[in-house]
Order: C-alpha cells, then structure tokens, then sequence
C-alpha cells in the first residue's frame, strides 16, 4: 500500500512552534498517511491573512490555528467553510477550560508566551552557559550548572544539552576518553545534577562510523571497535554506579525522551538540595 497524503495548513500569530508539535504529534499516529505541511507563522495583518487564505483555497485541507484576534480567526474560518478545509483552534478549547476554572477573561495578545521577560532571558542565558561548557570546556564552572552530562562519545550529550539548555537549564556536559581522568570538579560538586548516558556498543558503533565516513576518517581504529567500545561503555557505568550517578540508556530515546527523563530528575534532586 502506498503513502497516502493529505494537505495540513498551521496559521499562527506567533513563531508556529506550538502548532507544528501538536500537528506532527497526531498525525504521527496514523501509519501510511503524511502531512504536506503549510506552515505560516507572525500572521497578524489582514494583509498577511490574505496570502493564507489564498493558498488554503488552492489546496484544501485541514486547518489548524492559533490567532487571538477574533476578526482574523473568523475570515479564516469563513475561508475553511466555503472550500470545504475542516479547521480547528488549537488553543481555544484550553482558553475556555481556564476561563470556566478561573472565572477570568483571556487578554488578547499575539506571541505572548515569546515576550522578553524574565523567563526569556533565563532560556538565553542558559543556552550561552551550555554552549560554552560544551565537550569538557571550562570544567572549572561546573559548580555553576543546573545539569552535568556524562558519557562516552557519541551518546548524544550535546544535542541533549543543547534541547534543555532551550528548557532554561544551564547544561555542561564532560566527554569520558578513554585513559583520561574526568574533571576532579565532578567529585565535590554538589548544586548541579550529574547524569551518566549509555548506549549499547551497537549504537555506538554505529554513529561512530557515520561520523569517520563524513569526516574520511580512517576506521581501521579502537574508536569503532566492539571490544573497546564496550570495555568503555562498562568503565563508564562502573563510574556511575561508584557516585551513585543517575544513569539513562539513550539507545532508543530520542533527545525529547531523553531530556524528559532528566528534568524529571531534576526536580528530586533540587528538592533534596533545598532540603539539605
């Protein structure tokens, strides 16, 4: 049987991130049927509606929004109805559960979870900590960051870092080679939560000879090993038993899944430091 596909249009007033993760949430559910996705993000204007409206009328489709003002949703929605395109706001069935709970009215305001306020500036912040505390830099600030990633090459701790760095988490994280002692620092640091990530020889291997093919590296090398990828796997585990380190298997995690796993650890933890 053959994909079947059908047209998915996503209209914001903001950056579009919340639509395009819901949209490819759900339509990941459906195997053998794929989204071509249009997606419009700061529309605004009337002027900007219109490209939209334009193009969800020369192909019809299922069509999400998230605009706040209540003129431009409905000319989209009369749109949708006369070219027969199902649509569906995103947000409003959560605006009115909040409006009946906090007996409250919503102010109408485009992008307002993107403003420039503190929680912003957090976000910013974290993400220059991390990217300045990536593969072992500056070991000398570890004390300084809410999490510490450790692991063997290739086991996904810049990508991971760099994901809850954009959750507002100042993240380092510490590469461990192969006879070369990690920062003493890991030792006494206390604020920062430490988490060991492991993969099987396998994966490893795997991602390692992707990495010398783009580089034309030479692979005749222990880096791609099997008896020396997993001697470094176990020696990596023995480390993190020995701290009594969190451990996460990232072998079938995606980064999402993954970074969920540690804020969810990170919660306990800034609980018993609080607490100590």
């Amino acid at each position: 049987m053959g994909r079947s596909y059908f047209h998915l249009h996503l209209v914001s007033d903001s950056t579009g991130e919340t639509l395009i993760t819901v949209a490819r949430a759900v339509v990941a559910q459906y195997e053998g049927i794929a989204a071509i996705e249009h997606v419009y993000p700061l529309v605004r204007s009337p002027t900007q509606l219109d490209r939209v409206l334009s193009e969800i009328e020369a192909a019809p489709g299922i069509v999400l929004y998230t605009l706040v003002e209540r003129d431009l949703a409905s000319r989209l929605e009369e749109v949708c109805r006369n070219s027969g395109s199902p649509y569906l706001s995103v947000l409003e069935p959560v605006h009115t559960l909040l409006q009946s709970y906090l007996g409250a009215a919503s102010t109408a305001r485009p992008g307002a979870q993107h403003m420039l306020n503190a929680e912003y500036f957090k976000r910013i912040d974290a993400m220059n900590f991390t990217l300045l505390h990536d593969d072992g830099h500056l070991p000398q600030d570890l004390d300084d960051a809410d999490v510490i990633l450790v692991g063997v090459s290739r086991t996904s701790k810049t990508p991971t870092a760099i994901y809850l760095a954009h959750r507002g988490m100042k993240t380092a994280n510490i590469p461990l080679v192969p006879g070369v002692p990690p920062p003493q620092v890991l030792e006494s640091t206390r604020r920062a939560l430490i988490v060991g990530l492991v993969a099987t020889p396998e994966r490893i291997i795997q991602i390692r000879q992707n990495r010398l093919l783009s580089l034309k590296a030479d692979d005749d090398t222990s880096y791609v090993d099997r008896d020396a990828v997993a001697e470094e796997i176990a020696a990596s585990r023995r480390l993190f038993a020995r701290h009594n380190w969190p451990m996460i298997d990232v072998t079938r995690r995606s980064i999402e899944e993954t970074a969920a796993a540690i804020l969810d650890l990170y919660r306990d933890h800034r609980l018993r430091f609080i607490a100590e």
